[in-house]
């Protein structure tokens, strides 16, 4: 049992509500709302090499602070979560902030968000991820779950043709994201990045500035904890 003053600091629900207006008040057609910020920055506390904030920021803020109270409340928040999240998986708390939207059926949870801005979160360190995905099948398993979700909103292409997940199935690999994520920090610890794969990484990252930017997806919904 984890003592009460070990338990992680995370975002309370006014402070959620908080960060969640903003971003809506301040992003564009294919940014990332709040659950696509969870799943860039859970992407990046499981990785394999640390990414800095001035490297991530510019996935979530998008344009100048107009107030500077404002800008620091903001970066306090993102900050927070951030923190949140390494610390959540430590004492096995941790829960994907999911988007909720419309069906004929009434509100349903969906993981396109989330599943967005963790594939941009493993495309801040693209070269480690893909690499270690082609040579290891333990780690293509491991994320089954993330990639299945991943491939039945259309965030992943597959190579072959799969049926969309049941009702079902989809709780099912939601349900195991927090596992997901514990094995693959698990992993990455057990097995870190060579030399030589971070070598390669950064020979991959040079030009990055002058490719093609992945074209915008379109979403909307509201945010769940």
């Amino acid at each position: 049992m984890t003592a009460k003053n070990e338990w992680p600091s995370s975002l309370d629900d006014h402070e959620l509500d908080e960060l969640d207006r903003y971003l809506r008040a301040h992003t564009g057609e294919g940014d990332l709302l709040l659950d696509g910020v969870h799943g860039l920055l859970s992407a990046l506390a499981v990785g394999p090499l640390l990414v800095l904030p001035e490297e991530w920021l510019h996935e979530v803020l998008h344009e100048p602070f107009e107030d500077e109270d404002e800008g620091n409340r903001v970066l306090a928040l993102l900050a927070k979560l951030n923190d949140s999240i390494s610390a959540e998986l430590d004492v096995d708390a941790y829960e994907p902030i999911l988007g909720e939207v419309e069906s004929e059926a009434g509100p349903v949870l969906s993981a396109a968000g989330w599943c967005e801005g963790f594939s941009r979160g493993i495309d801040l360190r693209a070269a480690l991820w893909e690499g270690r995905l082609a040579e290891d099948p333990q780690l293509m398993e491991l994320l089954g779950p993330v990639m299945a979700l991943a491939v039945d909103e259309g965030i992943l292409r597959a190579d072959a043709e799969f049926e969309k997940l049941s009702d079902d199935e989809y709780d099912d690999c939601l349900g195991q994201v927090p596992a997901v994520l514990h094995a693959v920090n698990q992993y990455w610890q057990a097995n870190p990045a060579t030399e030589a794969e971070v070598e390669a990484m950064v020979r991959q990252q040079q030009p990055a500035s002058e490719s093609e930017a992945a074209p915008p997806r379109q979403r909307s919904g509201h945010w769940v904890h």
